[in-house]
């Protein structure tokens, strides 16, 4: 399984897309300064959006197409499902 997501600083702070294989362990890296150091200089921790793909290629393609989307469109897609910006990463298992 591949993941792409999106990390946030909180609602409407600095955005952060990736795209990994283990969600769990991605999360734990960029949460131990081992990530992006964009994370780490920003503190985008809070998982607020993924989505799951069960071949890598997809999941590369799906990343770029949201790196390169406006702000406020994903935004409008992290509040779709998460209006809240809840912190999703208890419920990844």
């Amino acid at each position: 399984m591949y993941y792409v997501y999106i990390l946030a600083s909180g609602r409407h702070g600095t955005l952060y897309i990736g795209v990994t294989n283990s969600i769990q362990k991605r999360l734990q890296q960029h949460r131990d300064g081992e990530g992006s150091l964009f994370v780490k200089k920003y503190g985008v921790f809070r998982l607020v959006y993924v989505e799951t793909y069960g071949v890598a290629e997809e999941a590369i393609i799906r990343e770029k197409q949201l790196k390169r989307w406006k702000r406020d469109w994903k935004i409008e897609l992290i509040e779709r499902d998460n209006l809240e910006w809840r912190d999703l990463s208890d419920l990844i298992s």
